[in-house]
């Protein structure tokens, strides 16, 4: 399996991103569809409205996200097809939090490089 990188959104798009793929459940702001350059928008891995509402990016709520997102991820099928995009070559997992360490697309990467 090929390691899995995230990504703001807002950062430039390089060589190395491989598949740039959105895991938002909406659109970020500000961002046009050729600036994200994205092979794909996949909003059904997101976390719920309802568990990203109850996170907020609280650092200290973020073991027990993890926890809760990974069972949402258990139930969705879009995870083996995400799964089997990034075992082809490097794929980059893209965001629109502010917080680089406690976000849905790091909760994600860990999961996808565990399979």
């Amino acid at each position: 399996m090929v390691a899995v990188r995230t990504k703001r959104i807002y950062e430039a798009p390089e060589d190395g991103d491989g598949h740039r793929i959105l895991v938002d459940g909406i659109w970020p702001r500000g961002v046009s569809k050729e600036r994200a350059a994205l092979d794909r928008w996949m909003p059904d891995v997101a976390p719920s409205s309802e568990l990203r509402q109850w996170f907020g990016h609280e650092p200290e709520k973020w073991d027990e996200f993890q926890l809760r997102y990974r069972a949402e991820l258990e139930a969705s099928p879009d995870l083996d097809e995400l799964a089997a995009i990034a075992a082809t070559g490097p794929t980059t997992l893209l965001y629109s939090a502010r917080d680089e360490t406690h976000n849905q697309a790091v909760a994600l990467a860990a999961v996808l490089d565990e399979r």
